[in-house]
């Protein structure tokens, strides 16, 4: 699915089931919450925190679903194109940090 295919499929959902947007404050409220879930899950999975055995079931896949579902919705209700964007920061990326990267020693 591409990104714009996902910002329609968030809106017909919030149409269909959510009966409105919260708004901006609050899905930014709630985009904070989702991203403190997958910090958890990394902190204590991947970095040097134990995993508490009631974690060991949390699905990260399923966390970073809920940031890019808020995102999406974020996007949607300020009028932000996020395929557009996404592909002129791609190209940003690309012309800025290729040879930054590839010269970067930390990384070879």
């Amino acid at each position: 699915m591409k990104i714009d295919d996902a910002q329609k499929a968030v809106d017909e959902w919030i149409n269909n089931h959510g009966v409105r947007y919260f708004n901006e404050l609050t899905n930014m409220a709630q985009l904070t919450e989702e991203v403190r879930e997958v910090a958890r899950i990394i902190a204590r999975r991947y970095g040097e925190q134990s995993e508490k055995e009631s974690d060991k079931n949390k699905d990260l896949g399923e966390e970073l679903a809920d940031v890019l579902f808020v995102v999406l919705c974020l996007a949607n209700q300020t009028g932000i194109d996020l395929q557009e964007a996404f592909d002129k920061k791609l190209d940003l990326k690309t012309k800025r940090d290729h040879e930054r990267h590839h010269n970067n020693k930390k990384l070879q």
